[in-house]
């Protein structure tokens, strides 16, 4: 008779490695997600700042504010894609209040919203609100 000598892992070794496994998953995904949206966050509030300073500039050539096409076509297109009468930037929607607003109107003041997701589904989303004194606002959550 031979003796047999097999190599490898047991079918409890293997379930036990996938359930810690999953264990670190469970935990580290939500981390991960928190600082995916941490990011997204802090790129829009950038992006916020950087509108404010063209406006300015726009503002003195100008004698008026500018609208978000023209904020746009300024950066080269890139604080996002034209949709409308707004700016989607990843999982952010960036629009005027008011949405058209008139040259009498920017003469004076602006306000631009920025709105994107805030965490799990069903969560209200954040909300950033930039005017003319340069101020950025969350207003939401």
């Amino acid at each position: 008779m031979t003796k047999s000598s097999e190599k490898g892992f047991s079918i409890i070794e293997m379930m036990l490695v996938v359930t810690i496994i999953g264990i670190i998953a469970a935990i580290g995904v939500p981390s991960f997600q928190k600082g995916i949206r941490a990011v997204d966050n802090g790129v829009m509030f950038a992006n916020l700042r950087s509108m404010n300073s063209t406006q300015v500039n726009f503002y003195s050539q100008h004698g008026r504010f500018a609208r978000l096409d023209e904020l746009n076509s300024l950066h080269g297109g890139a604080l996002g894609v034209n949709v409308g009468n707004g700016i989607r930037k990843g999982k952010f929607w960036i629009e005027m209040s008011p949405t058209t607003p008139t040259d009498a109107e920017l003469k004076n003041e602006y306000i631009i919203l920025a709105a994107g997701p805030n965490g799990a589904p069903g969560d209200p989303p954040i909300i950033y609100r930039l005017n003319q004194s340069g101020e950025i606002l969350q207003i939401s959550p």
